[in-house]
């Protein structure tokens, strides 16, 4: 499958895509508390689409490890209004919705979300998959175990690559028997995983290939950057470039990222890399 329908528009994944991160939260990793304004997030949004944004990825709830859990009322408070902002001053944006919460969902392509991104591939609200199924928009399903503050803890794994791979194409099928259409699977870098097991399951990114369906990496400026280089978050763009290549190499469909420009340039390198052979 190389192709998903959002909001009635076709997106070819012929030639990958680059998906934005746009955190509206407090205490994200990197860009934690840094859109606390209409016009600091609209002049974000604008500088991604410029930069050649396919999707932006809005998130209203933390999910690095041992983040602090909040209600399902305040993560719509902090969400819907963004969305409605986002949209009413770039009506053609494609939004992807950063939640676990089919309530959340629910509300969010009701203002005109395009597409939901669930962490817990519906295994954190068990009405996921029925919502998704009835508002009929594409689903990015993520392994992970456990929830953002238990995650850290479960990493234990008999082969971290067979086990991703099999959850997520039992999350498939869930989502198919419900009627879902437009699926993307996301390997999970960084939730319940070492840094070595971040490095493997890259490493092994042509393999969720054979569920047939495009396939997200989010490494944007992630621990398994700054661990193994020794660098903060705020100086891990040359490693995330660096490691991006190596995931449209291994056949990522969509690269999520904090740093559009430079993730777009390295698509449009790996084109030509491609069309030399």
């Amino acid at each position: 499958m190389t192709s998903i329908n959002c909001k009635g528009k076709l997106i070819d994944f012929e030639i990958p895509k680059v998906m934005g991160i746009l955190n509206v939260t407090p205490d994200s990793f990197y860009d934690g508390g840094s859109y606390k304004n209409e016009k600091d997030i609209l002049a974000q949004a604008e500088k991604m689409l410029n930069d050649g944004a396919t999707f932006i990825d809005v998130g209203a709830y933390s999910s690095r490890p041992g983040a602090q859990d909040i209600s399902v009322d305040e993560e719509c408070a902090r969400l819907i209004p963004v969305v409605n902002l986002i949209l009413k001053n770039f009506p053609d944006v494609l939004l992807s919705i950063d939640t676990f919460r089919s309530k959340v969902a629910q509300e969010a392509v009701n203002s005109g979300a395009a597409l939901i991104n669930d962490i817990g591939a519906g295994f954190l609200d068990e009405a996921m998959l029925t919502t998704i199924a009835k508002l009929q928009v594409p689903y990015i399903m993520m392994h992970m175990r456990g929830t953002p503050q238990t995650m850290k803890d479960l990493t234990e794994y008999e082969d971290v690559v067979h086990d991703v791979v099999f959850y997520l194409s039992e999350r498939v099928a869930a989502a198919r028997a419900l009627g879902v259409n437009d699926l993307i699977v996301d390997p999970g870098l960084g939730f319940a995983k070492t840094v070595a097991q971040n490095f493997e399951l890259l490493n092994a990114t042509e393999k969720l290939q054979v569920l047939e369906l495009p396939i997200l990496i989010g490494l944007s400026r992630k621990s398994m950057i700054t661990k193994t280089l020794g660098v903060d978050s705020n100086s891990a763009l040359n490693g995330t470039t660096a490691l991006n290549m190596i995931a449209l190499k291994k056949g990522a469909s969509i690269l999520r990222v904090h740093d559009v420009k430079e993730a777009v340039q390295t698509v449009r390198l790996h084109q030509a890399l491609k069309g030399s052979n």
